[in-house]
């Protein structure tokens, strides 16, 4: 058994690259040699959202607080909020982030596949963040 403590592990500023606005990461744990998953807490000021990516084995979003869109590519953008659970699909290109008036939290887990979780990709333009329609 192990326990990791509460904030015993630094947050840190959503890079740049990955991120468009202002983002929190604070991880829970990482893959390591006897499991495949990782996961953290991921915090998006309102506005703030992901790049478009994809992760060779998936993702699982689990909504925390406030309110959040998500969108796979090709299909129009959802509205999730906390209790909500969110599946992308292997090497499905998505993004996710908070609304443009209101902050989001999640938790988001995905697993190793050789040594990669995600493929981070171009940041989504202001053109496509344009919320549910």
């Amino acid at each position: 058994m192990t326990i990791t403590r509460n904030a015993s592990r630094p947050s840190a500023k959503g890079p740049e690259d990955w991120f468009t606005g202002a983002v929190r990461v604070d991880p829970l744990f990482d893959p390591n040699e006897a499991r495949r998953s990782g996961a953290a807490t991921v915090t998006f000021e309102p506005a703030a959202r992901t790049a478009w990516h994809t992760h060779p084995l998936g993702q699982t979003l689990i909504i925390l607080s406030g309110r959040g869109w998500v969108q796979k590519e090709g299909e129009r953008v959802e509205e999730v909020q906390p209790g909500d659970v969110v599946w992308f699909a292997p090497n499905e290109k998505h993004w996710h982030g908070a609304t443009a008036t209101n902050g989001m939290s999640h938790i988001a887990i995905q697993e190793n596949l050789n040594g990669k979780v995600v493929e981070w990709m171009e940041k989504v333009r202001d053109e496509e963040y344009n919320g549910p329609k």
